[in-house]
């Protein structure tokens, strides 16, 4: 669903609109120079006509106004033209910046923070929000000082013409100002819905999607289709709601010019008949209340077009207060988006980690050789929001530098929880994480990172091909070592197998579920860890494969850390060592052996493993 936060404050939302459009002040003021001078030359065609009605009554020659009247027309169009491409590019920069820093904030984001938005929410941040902020951080903030200037130059000029009749056309500008007074900041309120309802729908869609199956499955098609359209509707009858609100504005506007017009027209020709007014004036007088409808229709549009963006600067300004996993979070990713810098500075700060002197641990832990373990807990207590109950509760352990460490309990122990706060995924709430004998306090995310390769439950796709996905984590990886990882995974055959092999595109649908988190595993492999974490890495594989990774496993074991969180016996069973948890804590330590003896909780799992292996 979408975001219950909302800022509410026209003031606040005008000044996140103006933060896009701050850094082109420069071009906006040439924008607005060249508008004025459109405007300038639109104001000075009815008095040309004037001088040219003038001059036919005297008799006079007609070629000076006919040509200043050509003239103002073709520089009008020359101007026009280059403020038009001048203003879309304008708009295209602000769109371009707004994303990027939405985006920036996304992949800076703390990862929980991220994950309790929808994906479909955030899609339609980025695409449709931006979208609406487009041209209210641009032409209208330049239409609307244009038709204001407009509006008080026609009113000026018609002043020198003719008082009697301007005091008319003034009551008519009156009732259309009192009416966007009113009408105006309701459509902000309105279009602020709408876009939420269609957050919403995008939220949804993308879940039932991904999903789709199960909806197949189910026989939900019917209900799936009310959930969705529930939104499709709230989006239309907010929507619908802003149309009708504009509507009136609109009709307000044309009315109250027309009635202008009307009334110019009808006092007009009476000053005419009494000798108190010339035609041309009036014809010149017409022309500019006939002008002001330009000026009135932009002021309504670019009213309407900034509430808009007001209301989508009000969505954005949501993510801009999304947590960060640490304030230069955006200055990182833009310094280290070249392929693999990221990863090789951070092994090296790391390399630098590995000398830095660490006192030893008053926490149980398992050792080689007098190394200090390579990730320590220490007293860790863990929780997902500041009402939630912990995750983890006092937990301490050490994880040598090389073996292989199981997490085994029921659902919800927290074994995932330790594998968050391993990748700093989570933070702890109270005790510390020590890499290397150091403080992960004193180490960046990417320091931290560069110590793990970190294979999901889920598996999910990462956008590319196999070749990519492979790639992801070291790109610089060769061609043989692809080969070689591919080879102990058994996905050599089946790869060479698609129509383009390893630049195939990876989807849903090419591959199995098994065969994806096989290439996953082998991402993580070709990373060459110090710390290998998985997650279930092999619940979707078959026996044969199981072995062929569990093999690949052992062999990495000796020579680095690996941490598994295990549901299969086979893989618990062949652990160096093995962690049981119940409701956050670490309730027993040890191999299966040792475990079997002395703790009744890891027997009775080992006997439900025992069932599902014969069922």
């Amino acid at each position: 669903m979408s975001d219950p936060i909302s800022v509410s404050s026209t003031s606040q939302r005008l000044s996140i609109l103006w933060s896009f459009a701050r850094p082109y002040l420069h071009v906006l003021m040439l924008g607005l120079v060249l508008s004025l001078a459109v405007s300038a030359m639109g104001l000075a065609s009815p008095m040309v006509t004037k001088w040219i009605l003038d001059t036919l009554a005297l008799g006079g020659s007609m070629r000076d106004p006919v040509l200043v009247l050509l003239g103002l027309l073709v520089l009008g169009a020359v101007v026009g033209w280059f403020q038009w491409i001048l203003l879309g590019r304008l708009a295209e920069d602000i769109v371009f910046d707004a994303r990027k820093r939405m985006i920036l904030r996304y992949l800076g984001a703390r990862v929980f923070a991220l994950l309790s938005r929808g994906p479909g929410e955030l899609v339609t941040r980025v695409t449709s929000d931006t979208v609406l902020l487009n041209q209210a951080a641009s032409n209208s903030i330049i239409g609307l000082i244009n038709g204001t200037i407009m509006i008080i130059g026609s009113l000026v000029l018609m002043a020198r013409l003719d008082l009697v009749l301007l005091g008319a056309t003034l009551t008519a500008v009156a009732v259309v100002f009192l009416a966007f007074v009113v009408l105006m900041p309701q459509i902000s309120k309105v279009e602020e819905k709408a876009q939420a309802a269609l957050s919403d729908l995008g939220s949804e869609l993308e879940g039932t999607v991904r999903a789709i199956k199960t909806v197949k499955s189910s026989s939900a098609e019917p209900r799936r289709f009310d959930a969705l359209m529930h939104h499709v509707s709230e989006s239309r009858r907010f929507s619908l709601k802003s149309v009708r609100i504009q509507a009136g504005a609109w009709t307000t506007a044309w009315t109250g010019v027309e009635g202008a017009v009307i009334m110019v027209l009808i006092f007009g020709a009476y000053r005419v008949s009494i000798g108190e007014l010339t035609v041309s004036a009036l014809i010149a007088f017409l022309l500019y209340v006939w002008g002001l409808m330009g000026p009135v229709s932009e002021l309504t549009q670019n009213l309407t077009t900034l509430q808009s963006g007001m209301a989508a600067a009000g969505r954005i300004a949501q993510i801009e207060t999304m947590e960060v996993e640490s304030r230069d979070a955006d200055v990182r990713i833009l310094a280290e988006r070249r392929d693999g810098a990221d990863l090789q500075a951070a092994e090296a700060k790391l390399s630098d980690v590995g000398s830095i002197g660490a006192t030893q641990s008053s926490i149980d832990y398992a050792s080689t050789a007098g190394e200090l373990p390579l990730i320590e807990f220490d007293a860790v207590t863990a929780r997902y929001s500041e009402d939630a109950t912990s995750a983890v509760e006092q937990v301490s352990l050490g994880v040598p530098h090389r073996g292989h460490l199981a997490l085994v309990g029921s659902s919800g122990a927290g074994k995932t929880t330790m594998l968050s706060l391993m990748m700093r995924f989570l933070e702890p709430e109270s005790g510390e994480i020590r890499l290397a004998g150091v403080p992960y306090g004193q180490l960046d995310h990417a320091q931290v990172r560069a110590a793990f390769a970190y294979v999901e439950q889920e598996t999910p796709v990462v956008p590319g091909s196999i070749r990519q996905n492979l790639l992801f984590s070291r790109p610089e990886a060769t061609e043989s070592e692809v080969q070689e990882v591919l080879q102990r995974l058994r996905l050599a055959e089946k790869i060479s197998e698609l129509p383009e092999g390893l630049d195939t595109p990876l989807t849903e649908t090419n591959v199995s579920g098994g065969q994806r988190q096989r290439i996953a595993l082998a991402r993580a492999l070709l990373a060459r860890p110090r710390i290998l974490l998985l997650d279930e890495a092999t619940a979707q594989v078959d026996g044969i494969t199981e072995s062929a990774v569990q093999q690949a496993i052992a062999e990495i074991s000796q020579e680095s850390a690996v941490v598994t969180i295990a549901h299969r016996l086979s893989t618990v069973i062949e652990a160096d060592q093995i962690l049981v948890m119940d409701s956050g804590r670490i309730i027993g330590r040890g191999t299966h052996q040792e475990l079997l003896r002395s703790t009744e909780f890891y027997r009775d799992l080992v006997a439900a493993l025992k069932i599902e292996a014969r069922v």
